[in-house]
């Protein structure tokens, strides 16, 4: 008896994401096709220094970090000294994760009372602060591409919000990323995991270097699109792709799950 086809799915995250998301996603029944729509770069912007210091020196009431990543460039910037300085500083200020997996890297070096919004998400930090940041200095360290709903919002609640980019992001280029394109034409591909907005804007671009921006859509919304979070899905929808999926956690597992529960 012929093994049942596994369904095809794009995964798009990070490179350094290869390996576990391919092992997550075959352990979910699908067959991944792997092609990386983001490249994440280390950078150090003038706001870095300034906001090492109020750590170190408790100055701020709370340090958010709205991914793993920003956790993880923000220590690789920092000698072994100021990593431990900067570590205990934390622990002694309160420290908000967005999500799971931020929460869990922050567990891995120490910090294991974090805080995690009921909503994963820039709204549901804003939301779930609002009542206690009036005059609370609050420190971002994130992406070059957060959203401003976050500072926007904590400011409108009071709070004094001081942002340091810590990494940055561009889409790469290479024949991962073409054949993703060239095999979703061919209509070989059956759903797709965007974890993004950058992602998409990643996608669609390698999709228009091919000439194939309009097709590209037609064969999207013949497939199983899952975004993770109403601005990923509003953005594929400006480019004219229904998101079919938009899990309520935040979390490429749960993005998994409810796709797979969708086809």
């Amino acid at each position: 008896m012929a093994e049942e086809r596994r369904p095809v799915i794009a995964i798009m995250r990070p490179e350094s994401y290869r390996e576990k998301s391919k092992v997550l996603a075959q352990d979910y029944g699908f067959e991944p096709i792997y092609a990386p729509m983001i490249r994440l770069e280390g950078m150090k912007d003038e706001g870095f220094e300034p906001f090492l210091q109020r750590v170190l020196t408790g100055m701020s009431d709370y340090v958010i970090f709205t991914s793993a990543n920003g956790i993880t460039f923000t220590l690789n910037k920092l000698s072994e000294t100021e990593k431990k300085n900067f570590i205990t500083s934390l622990k002694k200020t309160r420290v908000i994760a967005i999500g799971p997996n931020t929460e869990k890297e922050l567990i891995k070096i120490g910090i294991d009372n974090s805080f995690l919004p009921g909503d994963y998400s820039s709204e549901g930090i804003v939301e779930a602060l609002c009542p206690e940041v009036k005059g609370k200095t609050v420190e971002l360290a994130r992406s070059a591409f957060g959203a401003k709903v976050l500072i926007e919002g904590l400011e409108k609640c009071g709070a004094i919000v001081n942002e340091t980019h810590v990494y940055t992001l561009s889409i790469p280029e290479g024949t991962d990323q073409k054949e993703l394109i060239e095999r979703t034409l061919a209509g070989e591909v059956d759903a797709f995991a965007f974890t993004s907005s950058m992602m998409v804007k990643g996608f669609m671009k390698h999709a228009k270097e091919l000439g194939s921006e309009e097709t590209i859509k037609e064969s999207l919304n013949m497939a199983v699109v899952g975004a993770i979070g109403t601005p990923t899905g509003n953005t594929l929808r400006k480019y004219g792709i229904n998101a079919n999926v938009i899990p309520d956690e935040f979390t490429f597992e749960a993005l998994l799950k409810a796709i797979k529960n969708q086809l």
